[in-house]
């Protein structure tokens, strides 16, 4: 009786979202695929890890992620409403780079007069559907009518949990330029944003946007895709040069040897923003662990590190707050500062770090 619930709520989610197409976005076509197939990194129809990546494990199956997800312990949702402060983000001053943070990886990051936002998500789910993937009570406290006009809006790939239809459709008439990995603008045409104001970036390609800026596609390991297909669009990190300042945007990446390959040519950053959160024994490669996270930070020579990627959604099952205490324990001996502000509350470059520890609940 189980498994035929289980396959009429399948069919009934197919025939949703379906109904919802423009939820998916669009594959890459014409002068854009042209491109995209002259990248070093697009090989057999795709685009590849610079090392041998497996999304899943050999010995990893769907039916087992799925029991698992039926089983998925009370834990990976907190008891109570996360904590948030509420900042006027339309009159925020910022002489030095500030980072709002809005949970999982959404922030704004001003700087003077510069207003940049991150892979927003503020729909309060993060899947095609709203029913799924829901976002934690609290969690949601902003929403794009909070938002000033944003000078660039920076997209590391095209997963729901930070590429979101609904956010991005209510967010265009605001974005002066929006900046993103290779074949993502896609998407972002398919949705209505003119070709003019999309920058698509291959991996080590850079563009000084002004002066004082200069943002660069750094590698990641990770994947694509938000139908049936993987790989058609490139993931990303990118190193974000404002003002004098280096800061290390860093999408979602499972370890390996890019991220001291990054430190070498790029390094010390002043900050680096890095997931941690939502990892799993079926996903190892795609996503870092709370230490390798920390290790990935000791190799981008970064002198503060914010983690993102968790206190919003529950993608992995693991216990909500999981990721920043054990994250916590393996920075206790480092050099590294941790600042963990809680959603809404502003970190000021050489300045500002909150490391109030407001999670244990």
């Amino acid at each position: 009786m189980l498994t035929v619930l289980i396959f009429v709520a399948f069919i009934a989610i197919g025939i949703y979202i379906f109904m919802q197409q423009n939820v998916f976005g669009k594959d890459p076509s014409g002068n854009r695929l042209e491109r995209i197939e002259k990248s070093p990194n697009y090989k057999d129809g795709s685009f590849q890890n610079l090392s041998l990546t497996e999304v899943m494990p050999k010995d990893a199956s769907y039916w087992g992620m799925f029991k698992d997800f039926l089983n998925k312990p009370k834990t990976v949702e907190p008891e109570q409403a996360i904590p948030s402060i509420k900042t006027d983000l339309k009159n925020l001053q910022a002489e030095k780079p500030t980072i709002v943070w809005f949970g999982h990886s959404s922030y704004l990051i001003k700087s003077k007069n510069t207003s940049i936002l991150v892979d927003p998500v503020f729909s309060g789910s993060a899947s095609p559907v709203s029913f799924f993937g829901k976002a934690f009570k609290g969690a949601d406290a902003y929403e794009v009518e909070d938002f000033p006009n944003i000078d660039m809006l920076v997209l590391s790939h095209d997963h729901y949990d930070h590429l979101d239809y609904v956010t991005i459709s209510k967010l265009i008439p605001k974005v002066k330029k929006f900046y993103t990995a290779l074949g993502v603008g896609a998407h972002l045409e398919h949705w209505g944003v003119k070709p003019e104001n999309i920058v698509e970036f291959d991996w080590w390609e850079s563009q000084k946007v002004a002066d004082n800026i200069t943002i660069t596609s750094t590698p990641a390991r990770h994947f694509s895709g938000r139908g049936f297909t993987r790989g058609k669009t490139l993931w990303s990190s990118f190193v974000l040069n404002i003002d004098g300042y280096n800061i290390f945007i860093g999408g979602d990446s499972g370890y390996d040897y890019h991220f001291k390959t990054i430190g070498e040519k790029f390094g010390p950053f002043d900050i680096a923003l890095l997931e941690n959160g939502q990892y799993g024994k079926d996903w190892p490669l795609i996503h870092t662990s709370p230490e390798e996270t920390a290790k990935v930070a000791e190799e981008l020579k970064t002198k503060v590190l914010m983690p993102v990627h968790w206190a919003k959604f529950a993608l992995g099952y693991h216990a909500w707050n999981e990721p920043i205490n054990r994250l916590t324990k393996s920075l206790a001996h480092s050099n590294i500062k941790l600042t963990t502000p809680v959603i809404g509350e502003p970190v000021v470059l050489d300045s500002i770090y909150p490391q109030k520890v407001w999670w244990n609940f």
